[in-house]
């Protein structure tokens, strides 16, 4: 039943203005999801009163649950609350179509004037270095809100293990979720995930050649068919924050070598200050990998997942927070894309380690950039850290 408070009281509004709200939503969405979602919260909760207040809590904690970046579900769920199923997919479109416009442009002029250009290297390099400290942070950050037992931590270490041996990305993933649901103490919690790890590597062949560090030799062209699929994994697999995309992204494009990963940090870094949700860097790597057809076709694969959940499951949303069987079962997910992320940005350091003439300048650059991100908690601090970093690689590293 719902209680009186939190009955729907949404103004009157046209699609064409449920639109450009959410328009304008998206051209301001700065400064990561906490503060995407502040910002639709006071104009919609506190000034507009579409929702409640309870219920727009419960609403968000139905959104940290379900894959997906979280403050692009609230706007398409928002928009079916204010005009049913075209409201919600009108409120979507307008909220992503900010940062999706804005990334093919970064896209197609870094194809253009940036890429391969030898006098941009150590620019580029030092950018890289200080997106794998904000990746660092950003670890840190979801890891204390997921990781909050030993045997979830017991998952993740094991998930992280995993991934850097080539187990590939779903069987931790299931095990994580089964075993962590079933409530097992943290000693069997780590023999079933060993031994349900090590039966589903030897029954997949031993391997995936999407989780190793290293692309495949020779020419690889992506088709519009991979990029949606790479795109939708990165949807369907986005459990705790817009970060936890980033290995199967990687894995489905660095992994098959259609970019290199000094790219996909550069992709990463411009997401981080255009005003949109961080996936949008999918956009990046299926531009760089499939031109304008691959840009489009990735990001309706990330994006797909967000508008489907609330479009085919509005009215059973809500129902997901009283079933804590099923919380469980997402919670062992969740920690084993921390681990997985660790994995990732590992084998990220290492690539970026890599293309540096020498060490010490990606390593002070590293440290400082980490140094910065954990002190700074501005919607600036993205954008500025990334500045310092091209600048300090220009002046470092030449």
């Amino acid at each position: 039943m719902t209680s009186s408070a939190d009955e729907v009281a949404v103004p009157p509004i046209s699609l064409i203005a449920l639109f450009l709200k959410f328009l304008r939503f998206g051209a301001l969405a700065f400064g990561g999801p906490v503060a995407q979602i502040a910002m639709i919260r006071q104009a919609l909760v506190d000034d507009e009163r579409w929702i409640s207040v309870p219920r727009f809590n419960r609403l968000l904690a139905v959104m940290q649950v379900l894959p997906g970046p979280e403050a692009h579900e609230l706007c398409v769920h928002l928009g079916i609350v204010a005009r049913g199923r075209w409201g919600g997919l009108l409120a979507g479109l307008g909220f992503m179509l900010p940062g999706l416009v804005l990334m093919i442009g970064c896209a197609w002029a870094y194809a253009a004037f940036i890429a391969r250009q030898p006098g941009l290297a150590g620019v580029l390099l030092g950018v890289q270095a200080v997106v794998v400290a904000i990746i660092v942070r950003a670890i840190h950050r979801i890891g204390s809100h997921i990781l909050i037992d030993t045997s979830l931590i017991v998952i993740a270490v094991i998930s992280a293990f995993a991934t850097l041996v080539g187990v590939p990305f779903w069987i931790p993933l299931a095990i994580g979720g089964i075993a962590y649901a079933l409530g097992l103490r943290p000693i069997a919690s780590a023999a079933l995930v060993l031994v349900g790890m090590l039966l589903g590597w030897m029954a997949s062949g031993n391997g995936n050649v999407a989780s190793s560090t290293a692309p495949p030799s020779g020419v690889i062209h992506a088709t519009t068919i991979a990029l949606f699929l790479a795109g939708l994994k990165g949807g369907l697999l986005t459990f705790g924050g817009a970060y936890t995309a980033i290995p199967y992204v990687r894995a489905d494009t660095v992994g098959r070598g259609w970019i290199s990963d000094g790219v996909f940090l550069d992709g990463v870094a411009i997401a981080g200050v255009l005003p949109a949700p961080l996936v949008i860097f999918g956009t990046f790597a299926g531009y760089q990998a499939g031109g304008w057809a691959g840009a489009m076709a990735l990001t309706a694969g990330m994006f797909l997942p967000a508008f489907a959940f609330s479009m085919l499951f509005f009215e059973r949303l809500e129902q997901l927070v009283e079933n804590p069987a099923l919380h469980r079962f997402l919670d062992g997910i969740a920690a084993a894309v921390v681990g997985i992320i660790v994995a990732t940005c590992w084998q990220l350091a290492l690539a970026t380690i890599g293309r540096a003439p020498t060490l010490w300048p990606v390593a002070l650059l590293f440290v400082a950039g980490l140094a910065a991100a954990w002190r700074w908690k501005s919607r600036f601090a993205t954008p500025v850290l990334l500045a310092f970093g091209g600048a300090g690689g220009w002046l470092l590293v030449g």
